[in-house]
């Protein structure tokens, strides 16, 4: 029920003329938030480490984006080459992908042509769309999180950077 009423609350703070065009998500956006809400609980937790991941995701007017997000807080390895645990727990804590998108002002879905987790190749990921105070606003579609595996909706709020 959370999860209904905080998208709804993000809908009021956009209002219609603050419509979205293709044209308006071209170029470099920087992971301010990501959030999500386990909708078993309605519990609200940090997304990917922390409060402040550090995630990047890029528009092409030719029609593709790429994406990478590193989780905040990520350990470095010990060595130059990292051990076998290392590389699993980097691994974990880092994903990365690339495609093509298509956009209709109220939801933006990528295909999947390249990831950093084969899973994902060949799939498209949909996100709703809004957007609020020069900040475009995703929220996924239920889906198991792949941390936990726990049916959640994430919202990740992207930034132009500075």
């Amino acid at each position: 029920m959370r999860v209904g009423f905080w998208i709804f609350g993000c809908c009021l703070l956009v209002s219609p003329a603050q419509a979205l065009d293709t044209k308006d998500i071209l170029g470099t956006w920087r992971l301010a938030t990501a959030q999500r809400t386990i909708v078993d609980t309605g519990e609200v937790v940090d997304s990917y480490g922390g409060p402040r991941p550090n995630g990047w995701i890029n528009y092409d007017a030719s029609g593709r984006v790429m994406v990478v997000v590193a989780y905040q807080g990520r350990e470095k390895p010990a060595g130059a080459a990292p051990t076998d645990a290392e590389r699993a727990r980097l691994h974990r804590s880092f994903f990365a992908y690339a495609g093509t998108y298509t956009f209709d002002g109220k939801s933006i879905t990528h295909a999947i042509d390249t990831s950093w987790n084969e899973t994902w190749t060949g799939t498209s990921q949909v996100r709703d769309v809004a957007y609020a105070d020069g900040k475009l606003v995703y929220t996924t579609r239920p889906a198991p999180f792949s941390g936990d595996g726990k049916v959640s909706v994430v919202t990740l709020v992207w930034e132009r950077p500075n």
